[in-house]
């Protein structure tokens, strides 16, 4: 069995690389998230914990705008030195902490009033496991939040749905049938936020100029030729069809 020093815990690297200038990455914009916050009536002092944080942008930004504290766990390195370097940036690294680590399984030290998992909820499984985990760490009148992928339009067909990253239609559900989900696992949904195209553009168009000025850099690095065929490929399938047939949210959920 070889050791971890070897095997260090990360994402893969097409994300470390393609997402390596975002600092949200998620379909969401800065707008977006702002008004995540204030939908949400945080107070100072709330605590948060968010399972798969990224570069930080929500803690971090939630941390200068509405004075609470909290704790990101992502598997990137990259991605977490970035939280860091933005919570320094934003004056709020005294509130906000940031961990490399595996947010699967992950439970809070002490409860906290918003738990959140936005587009990572493979940690717990699929939506019903990561809520579970999610309110481990809760306090009993606490928020939930999850980010989640769901058809703006049925898929025709299997193979539309593969080319919008799903691996089949039944991935996603249509968003009526993910909100009555929520219902059946015995939460309210008591606030949502939905990307807009302008933010599916800023997610994914973004990745475009990062790749090209990655191959220009790397172009004898044993992953440029994938690389290459990725950016060659993906504006078209994006136009055609994640842009079109995928939307995404963040819902605030409460146990009944």
């Amino acid at each position: 069995m070889y050791s971890k020093e070897f095997f260090p815990l990360d994402i893969p690297r097409i994300f470390t690389i393609s997402e390596s200038a975002h600092r949200i990455h998620n379909p969401f914009t800065p707008e977006n998230l702002a008004t995540l916050g204030r939908a949400l009536r945080l107070e100072p002092g709330a605590r948060l914990l968010d399972l798969g944080s990224g570069s930080g942008e929500m803690l971090c930004t939630w941390a200068r705008d509405f004075g609470i504290t909290g704790v990101g766990i992502d598997m990137s390195p990259l991605f977490t030195e970035q939280a860091k370097l933005r919570a320094e940036e934003l004056g709020v690294a005294d509130r906000i902490r940031f961990i490399h680590g595996d947010a699967a399984g992950y439970i809070a030290d002490e409860k906290v009033d918003v738990a959140a998992c936005l587009g990572a909820t493979w940690i717990g499984g699929g939506v019903a496991g990561t809520i579970d985990l999610l309110a481990k760490s809760l306090n009993p009148k606490g928020i939930i939040l999850i980010g989640e992928p769901y058809w703006r339009q049925l898929p025709p067909t299997e193979d539309v749905a593969r080319e919008c990253d799903a691996n089949s239609i039944s991935d996603f559900l249509m968003l009526p049938d993910l909100l009555a989900s929520f219902n059946d696992l015995n939460y309210d949904v008591v606030e949502m936020v939905l990307a807009n195209q302008d933010g599916w553009d800023r997610y994914e168009a973004a990745k475009w100029l990062t790749m090209r000025r990655w191959l220009e850099a790397n172009p004898d690095d044993g992953f440029a030729e994938e690389m290459r065929g990725m950016l060659t490929s993906e504006p078209k399938r994006y136009a055609a069809y994640t842009r079109e047939y995928v939307g995404w949210g963040v819902f605030a959920l409460m146990a009944r």
